[in-house]
């Protein structure tokens, strides 16, 4: 049995260690594991200048740390220092910790571009100062930031009073966390929607706070989100642009920043950076808002959005939709246009060539006389269901048209096809569908006269049937040792590969292309998508043929129920190369899944395993008169079996109406395993994976504690004399001061600053016991070895003196080893409650940093979400880090002590993975009982 013992803590450190490791190695594919960097930076042509705007005293005064500020370079910056402005205002908003100088990359380029056009129109680029403030760890101050913004809006519509194309909106741009407050705006009681017109976010978490860390942050998202559900239908002439970052934001995942499905429908648009149009690059938190292929995308916009009449942004929503749509959804490679003409003239003395292959390509190079291909429609409509052509000259003209009922060899008039075509990076392409064009008698190829230019234009006509390959993924536990595999030898331009089953978040998979061609001549890039149908999401490959290509294929968002369409990997290719596709599941890109989604809930599992290893210690106690060391009991007592049966069995019932209307008459908020299912963020098995790496989290950082606590407690050792463990009272005159202290600095300043003292003062007890406990047990040791020697010697001696000797010896030494035995157990007890107060504090540690960072405006912490808390912890550590074991084993309460961390460890899982901040006070109820 012995054996046995010494054997479990070894297996659970290997086993507790490999749990460590997975969740190292996600958080490594996480932060480290993704594309490289496209983005190019974007630099000022002039020095950047910020004009502060002097606002109103009353706003001045009751908002001190926040400012307004005008962006301005060189003659530009000097002009507008008298602030008389004639341009279109723009706010720009920054995010959590986020600097109002993030405004020079749209500023700067808006203005180059105003430049080009000699001023015809232009943009101010307004931005506002909030002091770095960190909101989107602590929010308490997003509704006093909602209303500056209120106040700016005002401030900056006062600007162009008696102007003659004066506004009467502003558009907002707002990164992170300064997007969900230009949505908050709409909640203000006195706000008037006609304020805003036109609100564009870069890497806003629309649908939940990335760390629930206070109810602060819950309730003011809950407050907009509802907002924006229930008066969909008033938001009607808002129009909202949600830019994500794709797989580099490890800040905010990608999913958080699609608006809430059931809002605004028609007027709303969520999009990954990865599939904007002549960007095609994932950004990260920070680069997204100088991205430069980004910033020219917005600008772009920006101008195509005025209206000539008013000279300001369009009123009108649907152009609003139809220019954001052009620019981050589908470019067709044509300058955008509003109404385009139904029919086109073909002029020019061009050649007129007709085309009867069902396979074309034509390639230019210095052709100083343009051309017309003619592609007869008649005669490929029963053997062909589509036509595929794509131009390698990614100009904005139009090259493909379509003829009506012509039977002569020229076409003089044709509806311009090229609005159908989808721009790529190397590439223009358009894909009919002959069947939707019943009246179109022939497909027409312009080919302009070419200066020095070189380029490709190719066609076919195919079946689609024969284009479209259906690839079953590999299942998730194959863990990359099975894969899938298919093999395209036609010679086609464009395939569509269908990835059957990939449909959830937690699914991850690497796809190899590998290309072979029949001879080395040079061949145009080929181009490999993924597309995923029901979201904004497309990521783009370009390789050079042949090679050999790694994709990574992983969602955002999962597939909807009503949606029946599967991801796809489009590959526009070579027509003399055959390419063949791998799919493998990567089991390390799943691990990186679950922690993108969920590494904000391990706290609470952590903290669940550290209660569940507290109620076992205390049982332990009650059993045997002894307390087991932390990693032993989290061995024995951490099991997930004690818990999530429990949440599942509630989850299962909540789908019934009657045990709904019983939950709800008890006041009892939803099950946050509900919540997440019905936000696709929850998938089978996952509650028990992370468990597990709550565990091995817990018990490694458990090992962490110890060794740091036993290298202070050497430290404190050498460095001072240890006292004689002795029974301190309860309840002293001087305790009951400190408790006074703590209450009125909690309450007078910060809530997180008092509990930070009170920890630091609970350490030092635990180590000044710790470095007794060790002098102790020293002296015991030495007395036992004394008392060996002693025998050893005596032998001489009378019987009945050494019996004498023995008896006195005995007595010492069992009286000794009984303290030193209690004042270890309380030293294990002292040791868990402070590894779980550990992740308290850690938890409020983004209050305290905002206290710290605001002190020069304010003393007091308004609001504080701890500062209840802090109060009743503060009177319950004072006192308990005073208590030993032998008065926990004389109390009547002990029973029901052991019997409540299990169910505060249930609590905890159930309402506290979307609400961290509730830990903190089932760790209050804990302490308190």
């Amino acid at each position: 049995m012995g054996r046995v013992g010494r054997r479990l803590p070894a297996v659970a450190a290997v086993l507790y260690g490999a749990l460590a490791a997975l969740v190292l190695l996600g958080v490594r594919d996480v932060l480290f594991v993704y594309e490289e960097n496209r983005c190019s930076m974007t630099y000022m042509y002039e020095y950047p200048e910020y004009l502060k705007i002097k606002l109103p005293k009353k706003t001045a005064r009751r908002y001190p740390a926040y400012e307004l500020y005008l962006y301005g370079e060189g003659n530009y910056a000097e002009e507008n220092k008298n602030l008389i402005l004639t341009g279109i205002p723009i706010l720009f908003l920054p995010g959590n910790a986020g600097s109002y100088k993030q405004v020079r990359s749209l500023g700067s380029i808006a203005l180059r571009k105003a430049e080009d056009l000699d001023f015809k129109y232009h943009f101010n680029f307004f931005s506002v100062n909030f002091n770095e403030e960190l909101v989107a760890l602590y929010g308490g101050t997003l509704q006093r930031q909602t209303k500056f913004v209120h106040e700016c809006l005002k401030v900056i519509l006062k600007l162009y009073r008696g102007q003659e194309f004066a506004p009467t909106s502003v558009a907002i741009v707002g990164h992170s966390m300064g997007g969900l407050v230009a949505r908050a705006l709409l909640t203000l009681k006195n706000f008037k929607p006609e304020l805003i017109n036109l609100l564009i976010t870069q890497a806003t978490p629309h649908v939940a706070p990335v760390m629930p860390l206070d109810r602060y942050l819950t309730d003011f998202y809950a407050a907009v989100n509802n907002h924006w559900i229930l008066k969909a239908q008033d938001l009607r002439n808002l129009t909202t642009l949600s830019v994500a970052g794709g797989f580099r934001d490890y800040q905010v995942r990608s999913g958080l920043a699609f608006l809430p499905r059931l809002s605004q429908h028609d007027s709303a648009l969520s999009v990954v950076s990865s599939a904007v149009p002549r960007a095609w690059a994932s950004t990260d938190h920070l680069s997204i808002v100088w991205c430069k292929e980004l910033i020219l995308a917005t600008i772009r916009a920006f101008f195509d959005l005025i209206d000539e009449n008013t000279r300001q942004i369009t009123e009108d929503p649907k152009k609003r939709m139809s220019v954001l749509n052009h620019h981050f959804v589908r470019h067709p490679g044509k300058i955008f246009e509003e109404n385009p003409e139904a029919f086109t003239e073909l002029t020019g003395t061009f050649a007129w060539i007709k085309v009867k292959t069902s396979k074309w390509t034509y390639s230019v190079y210095n052709d100083s006389d343009g051309k017309y291909f003619t592609f007869p429609l008649a005669s490929h409509r029963e053997s062909y269901s589509h036509i595929y052509c794509e131009n390698t000259m990614l100009d904005t003209s139009s090259w493909i048209y379509g003829c009506m009922n012509s039977n002569s060899s020229v076409c003089l008039e044709a509806t311009d096809l090229s609005w159908r075509a989808e721009l790529l990076p190397t590439i223009k392409v358009v894909i009919l569908k002959l069947q939707d064009y019943p009246s179109l008698s022939h497909i027409v190829i312009l080919v302009p006269p070419s200066a020095g230019n070189k380029f490709t234009l190719d066609c076919e006509f195919f079946k689609e049937d024969s284009r479209t390959i259906q690839l079953p993924v590999t299942n998730l536990f194959s863990f990359g040792l099975s894969s899938s595999k298919i093999l395209l030898n036609s010679s086609g331009l464009f395939y569509n590969v269908q990835l059957q089953h990939f449909n959830q978040v937690y699914q991850a998979f690497k796809i190899h292309v590998e290309s072979h061609c029949q001879s080395l001549i040079e061949r145009k890039p080929s181009v490999y998508r993924l597309h995923i149908p029901w979201s904004h999401e497309d990521s783009v490959t370009v390789v050079n043929v042949p090679s050999f290509t790694e994709i990574s294929a992983k969602l955002h968002i999962a597939q909807p129920e009503n949606e029946s369409r599967v991801p796809v990997l489009n590959i526009y290719s070579s027509s003399d190369c055959q390419y063949e596709v791998i799919l493998k599941t990567s089991f390390l890109q799943v691990l990186g899944q679950i922690i993108r989604f969920h590494a904000g809930a391990l706290p609470v599992y952590v903290v669940s395993n550290i209660l569940l290893t507290y109620g076992g210690q205390l049982n332990t106690l009650m059993s045997t008169g002894q307390c087991s060391e932390f990693s032993l009991e989290l061995v024995r007592t951490a099991k997930p079996y004690k818990v999530e049966p429990i949440i599942s069995i509630v989850v299962f019932l909540q789908g019934f109406n009657w045990f709904r209307e019983i939950w709800d008459s008890l006041l009892l908020p939803e099950v946050d395993a509900a919540v997440l299912s019905s936000q696709d963020a929850w998938f089978p098995l996952v509650s028990l994976i992370l468990f597990l790496f709550g565990t091995g989290i817990a018990y490694w950082s458990a090992v962490f504690f110890s060794t740091s606590l036993r290298i202070f407690s050497s430290l404190w050792l050498t460095l001072t004399r240890p006292t004689v463990l002795s029974k301190a009272k309860l309840i002293t005159p001087r305790r009951l001061c400190m408790v006074g202290s703590l209450a009125l600095v909690s309450w007078t300043t910060c809530g997180a600053f008092a509990l930070f003292i009170i920890y630091l003062q609970y350490l030092v007890k635990v180590i000044k016991l710790s470095v007794n406990v060790r002098a102790e047990q020293n002296v015991l040791n030495r007395d036992l070895d004394h008392s060996k020697e002693t025998s050893q010697n005596s032998i001489g001696c009378t019987v009945k003196n050494q019996d004498l000797i023995d008896s006195t010896s005995g007595a010492t030494q069992s009286l000794s080893s009984s303290t030193t035995a209690e004042a270890a157990n309380t030293l294990k007890i002292h040791v868990t409650v402070l590894n779980l107060f550990t992740w308290i504090v850690l938890l409020n540690l983004p209050s305290l940093v905002y206290w710290l960072k605001n002190l020069r405006y304010s003393v007091r912490l308004d609001p504080d979400p701890c500062r209840t808390t802090a109060i009743i912890l503060v009177c319950i550590l004072e006192i308990l880090m005073n208590s030993s074991t032998s008065e926990m084993k004389s109390s009547q309460l002990l029973k029901i002590a052991a019997k409540v961390p299990l169910l505060l460890s249930v609590a905890a899982l159930a309402f506290g993975r979307m609400h961290l901040y509730k830990n903190k006070a089932f760790t209050v109820s804990r302490e308190l009982v």
